[in-house]
C-alpha cells in the first residue's frame, strides 16, 4: 500500500513506523539459511492450523453455508448479488444451488461434474472441470489440511509485511507443478488474511496472479470461519462472498454429490421450467413480430 507523504505525516508515530516495516524487517527472511526458512514457515503454518481450530479444523467432514455473492465485470462494475447455498465435503466434492429457486445447481465430485439449469441436467464442460480441479489445489483448507504434507512441497519464510493494516508473516510454498502459494498470516491472531497464487501457463508463458482476502472471522463449533472472501485476478476484482451462516459436520449424504440427485431435482421442477421457457420464447416471438411490422 502506497501512501502520500502528507498522509504519512498525519499518522501517529507508531503507525507511521508500522508502514515502514516491510522495508526493514522483511530483510529477516533474506538472512535465514534455507533449512531455517523452511522450519520457520512450517512453524507458522502449524500456528495457523491451531488458530483455525486445531483438531476441529483438521477433522472437518462437511460444511454447509448460505450467503450472497457479487460478481464483477472486466471494468470493475458490480453485476448484482445472488443468493446461494454451498454444500462441501473437503477436499474435492462440492454442490452449489441458487436460492430460493434451486433451479441452477452445479455439482462436482472429484474429476466429475454436472449442472442443472432451465435446459435440464448436463455434464459439466471440460473447462469447468479443469477450473474446479485447479481450485481444489489452491483451496486454503486443502493446503492447510493436506497439501502441506506433500513430499515435494517446498517451504520458505518470506518476511514481515502489512496487509489491510495488519502486521503479517508471509509463508511461501512451491509445489511439484511449480505453482507458488503465498499466505499472509496475522502475527497477532495467527489467522490467514490473504492467499496469493502465481502460476505460469506452459503454453503462453504468461503468469497469472490470483489473490484471496479473508476477513470477518466467526468461531463456529470451534472452527474460525471467514464470513467475507474477496478474489481478484491480475489486479481485477472477480467476486466478493458474504456468508450469512455456516454449519459443520451435519452428515451430508453422498447422494448429494451425484448426477442422480440432479435428475431427481429436474423431475420435480422440469415441467415448470419448460413452461417458463415456452412463455419466454413466445414473448420473444411477439417482440420480433412487432419489430418487423
Amino acid at each position: 500500500m502506497w501512501l502520500s507523504a502528507r498522509f504519512r505525516a498525519l499518522l501517529p508515530i507508531p503507525m507511521a513506523l508500522l508502514f515502514c516495516l516491510p522495508l526493514t524487517l522483511a530483510q529477516d527472511a533474506q538472512v535465514l539459511m534455507p533449512e531455517q526458512s523452511e522450519a520457520k514457515a512450517k512453524q507458522l503454518l502449524q500456528q495457523t492450523i491451531q488458530a483455525m481450530g486445531g483438531d476441529a479444523y483438521l477433522n472437518v467432514r462437511d460444511m454447509t453455508c448460505t450467503g450472497r455473492i457479487s460478481q464483477f465485470g472486466h471494468s470493475g462494475e458490480m453485476n448484482g448479488f445472488e443468493h446461494f447455498q454451498d454444500y462441501v465435503e473437503p477436499p474435492d466434492m462440492s454442490r452449489t444451488e441458487n436460492l430460493p429457486q434451486r433451479n441452477i445447481i452445479e455439482v462436482y465430485n472429484k474429476d466429475m461434474g454436472w449442472t442443472l439449469d432451465r435446459g435440464g441436467v448436463a455434464e459439466a464442460p471440460t473447462a469447468d472441470l479443469i477450473r474446479f480441479e485447479e481450485g481444489v489445489k489452491k483451496d486454503l483448507g486443502n493446503i492447510l489440511r493436506h497439501r502441506i504434507h506433500e513430499p515435494d512441497m517446498i517451504f520458505r519464510y518470506a518476511g514481515i509485511d502489512i496487509v489491510d493494516l495488519h502486521e503479517v508473516d508471509w509463508v511461501e510454498l512451491t509445489d511439484s507443478e511449480d505453482r507458488t502459494l503465498r499466505m499472509a498470516i496475522d502475527r497477532s491472531s495467527h489467522l490467514p488474511l490473504r492467499r496469493d497464487v502465481e502460476q505460469r501457463n506452459e503454453n503462453t508463458r504468461v503468469t497469472t496472479k490470483e489473490i484471496d482476502l479473508y476477513s470477518n472471522y466467526h468461531p463456529i463449533d470451534g472452527i474460525q470461519t471467514p464470513f467475507q472472501i474477496e478474489r481478484s485476478r491480475n489486479g481485477t476484482k472477480i467476486y466478493q462472498v458474504f456468508f450469512d451462516s455456516c454449519q459443520y459436520n451435519t452428515g451430508l449424504p453422498a447422494s448429494l454429490f451425484t448426477k442422480e440427485s440432479l435428475d431427481d431435482r429436474w423431475q420435480k421442477i422440469g415441467k415448470g421450467e419448460r413452461a417458463k421457457e415456452k412463455k419466454h420464447e413466445k414473448k420473444e416471438e411477439k417482440a420480433e413480430a412487432s419489430a418487423s411490422q
